[in-house]
């Protein structure tokens, strides 16, 4: 996955508005989401996302408005890039009207730990350079025992209502909050932005024990002795009160098509079928002596395969990071400026998280990009999946994709600052695919891994709405993945308890990917010998994260005129 971004950002500019040519009705809207969003983020610094029942009504109100004015305008007399900001604008709050609406808040939880692992995130890169942002973080940290209040409070209601997660994501998040009860003060994941002197040091070590670590401790005693036992095994969102629909919305979004959960479970079985008929040609050149599941076996045990050390896993990493680097202007015309370098996934995230992962970085805030590698538990980590792994979230997957997004000039800064799974995990999956031509997989252990990591994908079109909607144990979607991957056994649980507890979203990956080769396809059939791939992927990355459907009227408009 990933790309560690929030889903999306609607943190505009005016400076950036009057640069431009924007539609003047569309100006307006964008504006009054501007002074919307201003609001909403005034206290970010000192406090936590807010669920009271007035600001969810006031958000309510806000989008209502926001879409009906949206609705007024007429698409075909606005220009290419007025088109984009409509098109995003319309899929991002259509989906925060229908979550709100749907009260999709309930369920704050999911297998990487939900809002906890948010919190982590909100934490992980502050730099506290002044003594205001000092204060500020000793404000935060007061602000918490707050907020998990807010939060068991929602989970209450969640259960009234019957929309909650399944037992396996509260066990799950119980066990984050455990982790952390066992840690002293200086060694909690908040305490580690506390490095500018002693005296924030000792007044938040201070909060951290007196009132953060109490805080979590009411909270672990409500999620294990009240919210477990109430909860339900059954792991699909069906099973939830107007479950179906919900998922039905989430393949939408996640999608940005307009497709079914049984048309993306039709896909899905398609793409497993021709992916594993890619892997057993290359069973045949090993000339393995054996089934397709004792190969399976075999990738999973033997040592040659493994790193011995987290240090030894990064290194590889990070050479690969550099070989990918070598064949970045044979494939792309521009190249972004910030940098980006290889860190371990964080300590407190790491036993339940995938193996790897992208961390957004920025000029402006002097941060370079991070592509984590998860050293927790090696014998899950193979290296043959490493280069994959590595095109997927650094270059040139989901480092060049966002840094180049973060450049773009005269759009309004959402359209900078916006991602949308569909087109950045499409990506990023499709530099997979780009690896192979640009002969990074150089043994075919590795080009195997760049198979299991696409069966993978593909294995997601099955599960997830075979879980969701159809009605799929949680037993059935692991033997699923497990028979068809050669993902670790520890990797493969991680995984489909991340699908259960986050609906839809890992559809979104190898949709977004067919769409992104389907393009190229036609392009190339209509060009032929013209065909100037730096061309076609500059276009494609030229306007940031945008919908599918947005993406296909671009190309178009370009290459198949």
């Amino acid at each position: 996955m990933k790309k560690l971004y929030p889903l999306f950002f609607l943190l505009l500019s005016s400076t950036i508005l009057f640069a431009q040519n924007i539609d003047p009705q569309l100006s307006k809207i964008i504006e009054a989401q501007e002074v919307f969003q201003k609001e909403q983020a005034a206290n970010g610094a000192t406090q936590w996302p807010d669920y009271s029942k007035a600001t969810i009504k006031k958000q309510i109100k806000h989008y209502q408005a926001q879409l009906a004015d949206l609705a007024e305008i007429d698409q075909s007399k606005l220009s290419a890039s007025d088109q984009i900001n409509q098109d995003m604008l319309q899929l991002v709050l259509e989906d925060r009207l229908y979550n709100l609406v749907n009260e999709s808040y309930l369920m704050p939880l999911n297998a990487e730990g939900g809002f906890l692992t948010g919190m982590v995130y909100r934490t992980q890169n502050l730099q506290l350079k002044t003594e205001k942002e000092q204060a500020d973080y000793l404000a935060k940290l007061k602000a918490i025992p707050a907020y998990l209040a807010q939060q068991t409070g929602l989970l209450k209601s969640g259960l009234k209502q019957k929309k909650v997660v399944p037992k396996i994501i509260a066990q799950n998040c119980i066990g984050y909050v455990a982790d952390y009860l066992n840690k002293q003060p200086k060694d909690l994941f908040l305490a580690k932005p506390l490095h500018k002197g002693e005296t924030v040091n000792q007044k938040g070590l201070s909060i951290i024990k007196e009132d953060v670590l109490p805080a979590f401790q009411q909270f672990h005693a409500f999620l294990e002795k009240e919210y477990l036992p109430q909860v339900r095994e059954e792991i699909g969102v069906r099973n939830n009160k107007d479950g179906k629909a919900y998922y039905e919305q989430r393949v939408r979004y996640f999608t940005t098509l307009d497709m079914t959960p049984d048309e993306v479970f039709e896909i899905g079985q398609k793409e497993v079928a021709r992916i594993r008929a890619e892997m057993d040609a290359i069973l045949e050149e090993l000339a393995f002596e054996g089934s397709y599941a004792d190969f399976l076996n075999f990738l999973r045990t033997d040592e040659q395969f493994y790193a011995k050390t987290g240090d030894e896993l990064l290194a590889k990493a990070a050479w690969y990071s550099k070989k990918a680097e070598e064949i970045l202007p044979r494939y792309f015309g521009k190249l972004p400026r910030l940098p980006f370098t290889v860190n371990p996934v964080p300590d407190a995230i790491a036993p339940k998280y995938t193996s790897g992962r992208y961390s957004g970085g920025s000029m402006e805030s002097q941060r370079a990009g991070q592509y984590w590698v998860n050293t927790h538990n090696l014998k899950s980590r193979p290296l043959y999946a490493l280069p994959a792994l590595t095109l997927h979230e650094a270059v040139p997957g989901h480092h060049l994709q966002g840094s180049l997004a973060q450049e773009i000039e005269n759009v309004p800064k959402f359209r900078t600052q916006t991602y949308l799974s569909a087109f950045g995990e499409g990506w990023a999956l499709y530099t997979e695919y780009l690896g192979k031509e640009a002969g990074i997989y150089k043994t075919p252990y590795e080009d195997f891994g760049r198979l299991t990591y696409e069966m993978w994908r593909a294995c997601r079109l099955v599960v997830d709405p075979g879980m969701h909607y159809k009605g799929w144990t949680r037993q059935e979607a692991l033997d699923f993945m497990a028979s068809n991957t050669a993902l670790s056994i520890h990797e493969v649980t991680t995984e489909i308890d991340r699908y259960i507890g986050w609906p839809g979203q890992a559809v979104s990956y190898k949709i977004g990917e067919l769409k992104i080769r389907e393009l190229r396809k036609k392009v190339e059939a209509a060009q032929g010998d013209k065909f100037d791939i730096r061309a076609f992927h500059d276009l494609v990355l030229a306007n940031g994260s945008i919908p599918l459907s947005s993406l296909e009227r671009i190309i178009a408009a370009e290459f198949l005129k």
